[in-house]
């Protein structure tokens, strides 16, 4: 099968923030996003430091397209990463029969809750796709006990469409089309 697209800008600006490539002044504020249990409260659990280095290893060598650092626009400082990839048809949660839909998620550091930084890098990075990609069903997939999530689900425009049970919780399915973020 042939792998279907996803989003090839590697970088964009909106008012406040900068989406851009994994460098590797961002190991810190990387490390600190994927060991913190709080902000892993609802991603599975903080991830062992060594495995968060290793991948960091990775990225930095080597763009992933569709994976992005949030990073404020005038300091650079990381607030958190935004991943518009394709969902693996292995994984529950599904709007087509094939799977493989584009997935929208994102994760922030405490010091950006509260603020709109996550509803400014999806609505950014979806607008960016909606103009390149041709129009599909792109989803999120959260657990329906992250109120703020969900609150963001809802803002940016998704329709939930389904619960399922993934990771010992119950998740919520919430789909938009492509076309929805044209603006």
């Amino acid at each position: 099968m042939t792998a279907l697209p996803t989003l090839s800008v590697t970088e964009l600006t909106t008012e406040r923030l900068l989406l851009r490539p994994v460098s590797a002044a961002d190991r810190e504020g990387l490390v600190e996003l994927f060991t913190d249990p709080e902000v892993r409260a609802y991603l599975g659990g903080p991830r062992p430091r060594a495995a968060v280095e290793q991948m960091l290893d990775h990225l930095e060598t080597a763009h992933v397209p569709g994976s992005y650092v949030i990073a404020d626009r005038d300091t650079n400082e990381v607030l958190g990463g935004l991943w518009l990839n394709r969902r693996s048809p292995d994984v529950p949660g599904h709007v087509t029969d094939d799977g493989n839909e584009l997935e929208l998620s994102y994760a922030l550091r405490r010091n950006a809750w509260g603020k709109g930084v996550a509803f400014e890098a999806a609505t950014a990075i979806l607008r960016a796709a909606a103009h390149e990609l041709p129009d599909q069903s792109v989803i999120v997939v959260t657990q329906t006990a992250n109120t703020r999530s969900m609150k963001l689900v809802e803002r940016l425009g998704f329709r939930v469409v389904e619960t399922f049970e993934q990771f010992d919780a119950e998740q919520a399915l919430g789909t938009a089309t492509l076309f929805s973020f044209r603006g």
